[in-house]
């Protein structure tokens, strides 16, 4: 390790940038995210730097550098294009212990800037010592997307607990395990979220547990799988499901997304297909409220979006007449990833200005819908479980009024490498063979949109 890691304390810190082209300007946004305060001397400085003039932590100096530009300076960033210049500031500033860094020039740095994920009070820096800046880009990206953005409310929270946790709990070991509860619970999700009343409400009620070896009670997230693809989830679904003890999963998450759920987590499967529950769902909604009692840390996951056709609002009912606390964490819903998927935009201006969800579900051999409102033109409709009343769809809509040449598009397996998109008119989709070879889940799409799939498929497996 080359370059030891450290973190200065800028509140008194002074600076000087020498330069004041683009580069310069990146370093002084950069200490400017800091107290610190900043010089920065150059006969022609850019728009950006020129930006600052007159902020008050920023002193323009418009001239050549002199040697005396670094007494009282703390540390320096040197970024001319005149070489010989940038190599006498770094043999002044050694002999006047001013740390320097000559930008683009490592055997010229004593110390180089990190790339750095800033949710203050919490900083990650990340180098390669200036050897793969590439690879750091990435690595970066990659932290970016599982750092949650509102972790910055977690240290602050922390700083304000951290002296009644010593004072509650005995031993380095019993406050470090207490704190890892902590952010990864329940707690840390209310914080992150801005809910800082039940959060506090929630923490000393752990505290009191954990100085007792008692365990409180859990909570559920009824989490949104989305459409199958798991590269659609949202980031919060992702973060739940590898924190979850329990995750209570329905028949529409596909095998890719539940591969991605902690391995020791309890998995329990309550799906749904026609005529076929393997557990009602009023057994569903106390199994949750049972596991949450236990303490569990409870994930229901449920294809496609919890409130759209995925009895959401029945589960939650359950859990407010419990009292057990929840969250909702929205998914992509199934219409939406399968009309983007196969290329059919559910609205557009040529061809339809609204769209409808609705379900398909055959109750006593009928769909209960109000057809006259569905079969309109410049309309989309999507039907949900429509597969199985098809035929009943097709009749009704052509009897209240729409046309029997009207677009129709079966989306299977939406997202997957295994999607299958049959499209036709309500008059010959049910006679099409390859309708017949069609399985749940298949969502059913209604509108001359559909006629734009031929063009902008982008998706179809096969597809050259």
């Amino acid at each position: 390790m080359r370059y030891f890691p450290v973190f200065i304390d800028a509140q008194n810190l002074q600076c000087l940038i020498v330069g004041a082209g683009e580069v310069a300007a990146r370093k002084l946004e950069l200490m400017l995210k800091s107290p610190a305060n900043v010089t920065v001397v150059a006969p022609w400085m850019c728009k950006t730097v020129q930006r600052y003039d007159g902020h008050p932590q920023v002193t323009l100096v418009h001239r050549t550098f002199e040697d005396n530009d670094l007494a009282h300076k703390n540390m320096v960033f040197v970024a001319t294009d005149d070489e010989a210049l940038n190599a006498r500031i770094h043999t002044l500033a050694k002999q006047q212990k001013v740390l320097v860094n000559v930008v683009d020039n490592t055997p010229l740095c004593q110390f180089i800037t990190p790339s750095i994920i800033d949710r203050s009070p919490i900083t990650i820096a990340l180098s390669s010592g200036g050897v793969a800046p590439v690879l750091l880009r990435y690595l970066r990206q990659k932290l970016e997307s599982v750092i949650p953005a509102n972790i910055s409310r977690l240290g602050d929270f922390s700083e304000k607990f951290r002296e009644k946790v010593k004072q509650s709990l005995n031993g380095v070991t019993a406050r470090r395990y207490f704190w890892e509860e902590v952010f990864d619970g329940d707690i840390a999700e209310l914080v992150e979220k801005g809910q800082t009343e039940k959060a506090e409400h929630q923490f000393s009620l752990a505290l009191q547990a954990a100085a007792t070896d008692k365990k409180p009670e859990g909570q559920v997230y009824l989490v949104g799988a989305g459409p199958g693809d798991p590269d659609l989830l949202t980031f919060r679904a992702l973060r739940l499901m590898q924190k979850a003890d329990v995750v209570v999963y329905d028949r529409l998450v596909s095998p890719q997304i539940l591969e991605l759920v902690r391995r020791d987590a309890e998995k329990i499967y309550v799906g749904k297909s026609k005529s076929n529950h393997s557990l009602p769902q009023d057994e569903i909604n106390l199994l949750m409220v049972n596991e949450a009692k236990k303490g569990n840390r409870v994930v229901r996951l449920k294809g496609g979006d919890p409130f759209i056709f995925g009895r959401g609002g029945e589960e939650i009912q359950t859990l407010i007449k419990h009292n057990i606390e929840f969250q909702v964490v929205p998914g992509i819903t199934a219409a939406s990833g399968a009309a983007s998927y196969a290329g059919i935009p559910l609205t557009h201006r040529d061809h339809a200005q609204s769209v409808m969800f609705a379900t398909g579900h055959l109750k006593n051999g009928t769909i209960e819908l109000n057809w006259s409102a569905l079969a309109h033109t410049n309309q989309t409709v999507v039907f949900y479980m429509g597969l199985t009343g098809l035929p009943v769809i097709c009749e009704k809509l052509i009897e209240h009024g729409l046309p029997s040449n009207t677009p129709i598009a079966l989306v299977q397996q939406a997202t997957l490498s295994e999607q299958k998109v049959v499209t036709g008119t309500l008059a010959d989709i049910t006679q099409k063979p390859e309708t017949a070879a069609l399985k749940p889940p298949t969502l059913v799409i209604v509108g001359t949109v559909v006629s734009l799939h031929s063009q902008l498929d982008w998706f179809t497996p096969g597809k050259s």
